[in-house]
């Protein structure tokens, strides 16, 4: 699989270029995204057309993650005729929210075809999708993907306990994960990671590679990426917009 960073940015940033999570994932002629958050669909025309992403799977329902489905929207209804469509596989509630964000009933059915996102194990073209509930909103999944029986790649979304994501990790995986907190400590009552809480999942769960993403404004990339590796002896970087590396 080729992993390639469309956008890695938290909800909002200083940082020149940032925009919402979005990572493209291929295999064997296939491509997926994982999230579609703000400022990131112009940016997949820099890797792939539009019009060849067989499915967006989208972690759970915070802008960040999911509004760019909005410009995807009008591409597909607009700049085609017939109009195109995508699958999106999604948590509840994903089409009555960008339905109420335009006012207007069939917003989304016009071009996107909405499916539930459920626990466990689906099929997404080539690729086998885990999907768990991990603590954020009620609703938040971590997503594993694997097009083999090898290593895989495993996705946090946003999550707030790293042992959420032991569950999905097997060894020698590449885990791709939020780390909104820096080196930490992450804030009481605030559902996101810290580099110590990453550092100790990756050592504990034999992950072959790290790859840090969310980094929240104020936070420096090279201390975070450093307390990682305090207690996680494996490669770790943190993925920039751009990005492309094989899993």
């Amino acid at each position: 699989m080729r992993l390639s960073v469309i956008g890695a940015g938290p909800a909002y940033s200083d940082r020149a270029g940032s925009s919402g999570a979005c990572y493209l994932v291929s295999d064997a002629g296939a491509h997926i995204l994982l999230d579609l958050g703000h400022g990131s669909f112009s940016r997949i025309f820099q890797h792939i057309s539009p019009t060849e992403i067989d499915a967006v799977i989208v972690s759970h329902l915070h802008p960040d993650h999911f509004v760019d489905l909005v410009p995807f929207r009008h591409y597909l209804r607009y700049e085609f005729e017939p109009p195109r469509r995508v699958r999106v596989v999604a948590p509840a509630g994903l089409t009555a929210r960008l339905d109420a964000l335009h006012d207007e009933d069939g917003f989304c059915s016009e071009a996107l075809d909405v499916v539930a996102l459920r626990e466990g194990d689906q099929a997404v073209g080539p690729f086998t999708l885990e999907a768990r509930r991990v603590a954020h909103t009620a609703d938040s999944h971590a997503f594993r993907l694997t097009t083999t029986g090898g290593p895989g790649l495993v996705y946090s979304g946003d999550c707030g306990h790293a042992d959420d994501l032991a569950r999905l990790i097997r060894p020698g995986d590449t885990l791709l994960t939020e780390v909104s907190f820096g080196a930490g400590p992450v804030p009481a009552g605030a559902q996101h990671l810290d580099g110590p809480a990453v550092g100790r999942l990756a050592a504990s769960t034999g992950v072959g590679r790290v790859l840090l993403t969310h980094l929240l404004m104020g936070h420096d990339p090279d201390v975070t990426v450093a307390s990682v590796g305090e207690l996680f002896v494996g490669p770790v970087e943190l993925v920039w917009p751009g990005t492309q590396l094989e899993v």
